[in-house]
Parts: structure tokens; C-alpha cells; sequence
């Protein structure tokens, strides 16, 4: 019996119950899988207060930086970007690892995107460290857009190989000329950004935001008749993962990345 769910602050509005159950119930497991709401400083006493029958959980904001100091086991992966959206269980306890970097590899393979001369990331928090290590494998320029100083030294210690700039917030002249832009932003901090876009950008935005659907960076990435990745990718291929930690099954990652879209447009739409 599988039995997880996905934590958070607010979580009313994650579409991960829809598409793991959908994938369960395709596979036949017997499973259950619901949205629970745990805030900020609230993840030891939630984990404490649970028996043994639960497998894992995925995670998001604001507790992907929380629980790296409540596992028992920190995959190197999740360590280095000092950010966590999977928890199971093992014979040792709880173990926390990222399906983030993996997801959004995955996520760029499946819309034809292997390597990028240049990339900007919106955003400095615990996705877009994830995005940054993704990016370092294929890309040979990555410019943050910071709201944040104190946010550098964390992400810097995910690029090993590609140049790493910083941007202050607002300077968007990039935005139009870089291949891939990621915004990894909270709900509508980016919708200012998508007012001074006037241009038709050159390359490829990929939102990892699913809610509001479409955010107004995506509306309007997509009016100027720019190429886009929307925020259903990254959720639907990290999920993928997390549905094979969680069953040790060995998913067909295009079939399945089909179903669970579908089942999410069915609420999208």
C-alpha cells in the first residue's frame, strides 16, 4: 500500500493528488495520495506525528530548506542545492532527496532542448538553486535576476562549469536575448516583468509556475509569438520520479508524462 502526499503552505492548489493518483490507478496499486497543509517551522511536529504506514511525501515551498535539517539521509544531490521536494521512508528513517534537477532535465528533453548557449534564471530560492545545477550541465552562461543578495552564495555553489552572472531585479534587456529563461518565482512576483516585455524574445521561457494558469509572463511570452515551456512540465517529470522512489517502479516517462497531463488539463481547462 502506497500512501504519501504532497506538503506545504498553501497547498490547496497543487495538482500532484490529481496526477500521481492518476498514475496509481493506471499501475493498480492500491494507493493514496492527498494535499496537507504544513507551514512554515511545522514539518518536525507534522513527521512526529505519523506512524509507520507512510511512504513519502513530496514537498514544496516553504519546506524544501526545512527538512534538510529533520532527514536522516541527504541524497549529495539535494545537499549541494541545499533543497529538498522528496521525502521517504527507508530502513534508516526519512530520507530526502530533489527530483527538481532531474525533472527539469527531463522536462527540456521532452520539448527538443539537449543544450543552450545562454540561460537567465528569475529568481534566487530553493527552484531555481535546483534550475542552476539543471542548467549547469547544458548550458555554457547562466545569469541570475535577484531580488536578494543574500541569496548568491547559495546559488553560486550549484553552477561548477558554466559562467554564473548576477543580475539586479528589473533589467530586462536579457530576458529578450538569452536562449532559456526560467522563471522560478513565487505567484505574480514575475507579472511586472511580463508588462515591460514590448519585443518578441528570441528564445524559449520555460515557467515553472502552473497557478494562476497562464501566468501573465507566460500569456505574454506567448502573444509576442515566443517559443514556451509551461508550468505543468517541471511538476509532471519531477513527479515521475517521486512516483518511481515511492513505488520502485520503472515508469515509460513519455506515456506517463501524457496521462498525468491530461488528468491535469481536465482541471486546468
Amino acid at each position: 500500500m502506497i500512501k504519501a502526499g504532497v506538503l506545504g503552505s498553501p497547498i490547496s492548489h497543487s495538482l500532484s493528488p490529481i496526477l500521481h493518483r492518476a498514475v496509481y490507478a493506471e499501475l493498480g496499486l492500491a494507493a493514496s495520495y492527498e494535499a496537507i497543509e504544513v507551514r512554515a517551522g511545522g514539518l518536525k511536529n507534522f513527521l512526529d506525528s505519523l506512524d509507520n504506514s507512510w511512504t513519502g511525501f513530496s514537498l514544496t515551498m516553504p519546506l524544501k530548506e526545512e527538512v534538510l535539517k529533520l532527514a536522516s539521509i541527504i541524497n549529495p544531490i539535494a545537499q549541494n542545492i541545499r533543497s529538498a521536494n522528496t521525502l521517504y521512508r527507508d530502513a534508516d528513517g526519512w530520507s530526502a532527496t530533489s527530483t527538481d534537477i532531474t525533472g527539469f532535465k527531463e522536462a527540456l528533453a521532452a520539448n527538443s532542448i539537449a543544450t543552450v548557449d545562454s540561460v537567465l534564471v528569475i529568481g534566487a530560492g530553493a527552484t531555481a538553486r535546483a534550475v542552476v545545477a539543471a542548467c549547469d550541465l547544458i548550458t555554457k552562461e547562466i545569469t541570475v535576476m535577484n531580488r536578494n543578495p543574500a541569496r548568491i552564495t547559495a546559488i553560486s555553489a550549484c553552477a561548477t562549469k558554466a559562467k554564473l552572472d548576477f543580475i539586479t531585479w528589473g533589467q530586462t534587456p536579457l530576458i529578450s536575448q538569452v536562449d532559456l529563461v526560467v522563471n522560478t518565482t513565487p505567484k505574480l512576483v514575475a507579472d511586472e516583468l511580463a508588462i515591460m516585455l514590448s519585443a518578441k524574445p528570441r528564445g524559449t521561457l520555460f515557467e515553472v509556475l502552473y497557478e494562476p494558469w497562464p501566468t501573465a509572463l507566460l500569456a505574454r511570452w506567448r502573444t509576442l509569438g515566443s517559443n514556451s515551456i509551461d508550468g505543468l512540465e517541471l511538476l509532471i517529470h519531477q513527479g515521475i520520479d517521486q512516483i518511481e522512489i515511492f513505488t520502485g517502479e520503472n515508469l515509460d516517462r513519455a506515456s506517463t508524462s501524457k496521462l498525468m497531463r491530461k488528468a491535469a488539463m481536465k482541471v486546468l481547462a
